[in-house]
């Protein structure tokens, strides 16, 4: 039964990386073409093509995503959404169904990848996290993407989550972010992706739903720099107790 599992997983990582590789051919150069408006008209038109692309790719693959809570975005809001990060899957999942435009604070050296590195860099906001410039030029373009009516998804945990906790301690950045901003939190959970594509071992990867919750948003109106880890805290809890949650329905 092992070898049959494996044979398995290693047919669907293969079926996987020949599908993302040919429908990211058919969206790179309108992607490319994307790339060169200016903001938040970019923003706008690549979120639609993200949407299209992933929403084509992930049945495909027999990953449909199965999103909930979009109610929560309120029509002309901007939110800091923060979600869990378990797996490489999790940011092509995650942006395109966000409601609405946005940008991810990602690592430069993604950048560099052939071909994919044009996407990579179309839809994010680029940090060098070894460089103190970089890292305050960072906060200062997120600000600016909240203030151009575009929201922010980032990732407190900073890396995937190796861990068998549901989630790792977070970061500062993304909640001084919603404070200096006074954009409200939007809590997202991701399901699954830990077990679409493991970290742990390649030929453990399988297809499933993937689920992606979006809860009520965390007001930070009124909070200042001092209230940075009261509210950080407040969103990991409910975070947790969500991502606990799913785990004893099967989510996850």
């Amino acid at each position: 039964m092992k070898i049959i599992r494996k044979v398995l997983s290693f047919l669907f990582i293969v079926w996987a990386l020949l599908m993302f590789i040919l429908t990211m051919l058919l969206v790179l150069v309108p992607i490319w073409i994307i790339s060169k408006l200016p903001e938040p008209k970019k923003a706008i038109a690549l979120h639609k093509i993200f949407r299209l692309w992933m929403g084509v790719y992930m049945p495909i693959i027999f990953c449909p995503v199965i999103r909930k809570g979009k109610n929560n975005f309120k029509k002309g809001e901007q939110y800091v959404v923060v979600i869990n990060h378990n797996s490489m899957m999790d940011i092509p999942v995650a942006t395109p169904w966000i409601p609405g435009p946005n940008k991810t604070l990602a690592k430069i050296e993604m950048a560099k990848t052939p071909l994919f590195g044009i996407i990579y860099t179309a839809g994010s906001i680029l940090v060098d996290r070894k460089q103190e410039n970089s890292r305050r030029e960072s906060f200062a373009k997120m600000q600016e993407t909240l203030q151009m009516g575009i929201h922010l998804c980032l990732y407190p945990e900073g890396t995937r989550n190796k861990t068998n906790n549901p989630l790792q301690p977070f970061f500062d950045g993304a909640f001084i972010t919603a404070i200096k901003a006074q954009k409200d939190i939007i809590p997202g959970i991701l399901f699954n992706t830990g077990k679409v594509l493991p970290h742990h071992d390649f030929f453990a990867s399988r297809p499933m739903p993937i689920h992606i919750h979006f809860l009520e948003p965390v007001s930070v109106k009124g909070l200042t720099l001092e209230n940075v880890t009261e509210l950080k805290n407040k969103v990991y809890s409910i975070m947790e107790q969500h991502y606990i949650a799913g785990y004893k329905s099967g989510k996850s």
